[in-house]
């Protein structure tokens, strides 16, 4: 009979305006199992997990909800555990460094710091988006890629990492912790400029895989470690190559060094808006059947 035919409509209820709303709603019966195909397959937000060739018979269909949202204080945790093992394993390559008569190398300093970079992003970037610097933190929440009622906590956890780090590596290598501290070789105004532009770098590169769809996402670990890396063999050994205000300023407190922390805690910052905003300005604009938009703390390596 006809009516056999006509297959009922799922009788879920759905609230308006909810993502499964206007599929529910618009869903209408056909008479041919192809239509009904091509109806669920068009459907972005379905996936079907079975499909009976049989005439009449319906898929069972499952829609992937978002996932819950991630407290503020897992953030913040993740934010202060990840600051402080890349506080801690740059400062100590330092050290060591110093330590062993350079044993280490610029290479080996660099490589250290980079690493712990990429460990850093890949594992904690999911939870709390992996800043690890003020300075990234303040660039992205002046584009709006991140709220700026977090800002103050976010740093305050990096602020205390990095003295948390600083302290138990005085307490573990006193009494050459001096080695640990940046400080420029050099002019304060090559120390500003070599900072800032430094900073642009990895903030143009942080922005592109953190907030582009576009880029290689998945990749930006390894994209960012690798810019940490390269930053640090450009400026080492004039600046120390900070780039991060709280790689600055825990080992300058630990080891009461404060020479031109100013450089520091405003080139970095600086550098960071400067980065972020030309890659803003560069970016191509997204397509009107593919653009979506993202809440402000799904940036950040959170993908």
């Amino acid at each position: 009979m006809e009516s056999e035919d006509v297959a009922s409509a799922p009788s879920t209820p759905v609230t308006p305006g909810t993502p499964g709303a206007p599929l529910f709603g618009g869903f209408k019966p056909e008479r041919s199992g192809s239509v009904r195909r091509s109806l669920l397959k068009s459907c972005k937000c379905f996936s079907v997990e079975a499909w009976a060739l049989e005439e009449g018979s319906l898929p069972s269909v499952s829609c992937a909800l978002p996932p819950p949202p991630v407290s503020l204080a897992r953030k913040v945790g993740a934010e202060f555990i990840g600051t402080l093992i890349l506080i801690f394993a740059g400062t100590a390559t330092a050290i060591v460094n110093q330590k062993t008569q350079g044993s280490e190398t610029l290479i080996g300093l660099a490589a250290s710091t980079g690493l712990a970079v990429m460990i850093v992003i890949l594992s904690t970037g999911h939870i709390s988006g992996a800043h690890l610097n003020p300075s990234v933190t303040i660039a992205f929440a002046a584009l709006r890629h991140f709220p700026w009622k977090h800002v103050p906590v976010y740093i305050g956890a990096q602020v205390m990492a990095s003295l948390c780090a600083a302290f138990a590596l005085k307490g573990i290598f006193h009494p050459v912790m001096g080695g640990g501290v940046t400080v420029p070789s050099g002019g304060y105004g090559q120390a500003f400029a070599l900072e800032f532009i430094i900073t642009f770098n990895l903030m143009f590169v942080v922005t592109a895989v953190a907030t582009d769809t576009r880029a290689v996402g998945e990749l930006a670990g390894i994209a960012v470690g690798a810019t940490v890396m390269l930053n640090i063999l450009i400026a080492g050994e004039t600046t120390g190559a900070s780039m991060n205000p709280v790689r600055t300023l825990g080992p300058a407190i630990a080891a009461n060094n404060y020479k031109a922390i100013w450089v520091y805690l405003t080139a970095p910052i600086l550098g960071a808006l400067a980065g972020a905003g030309v890659y803003s300005a560069v970016k191509l604009p997204e397509d009107d059947g593919t653009s979506h938009v993202d809440p402000p703390t799904a940036h950040s390596f959170r993908r």
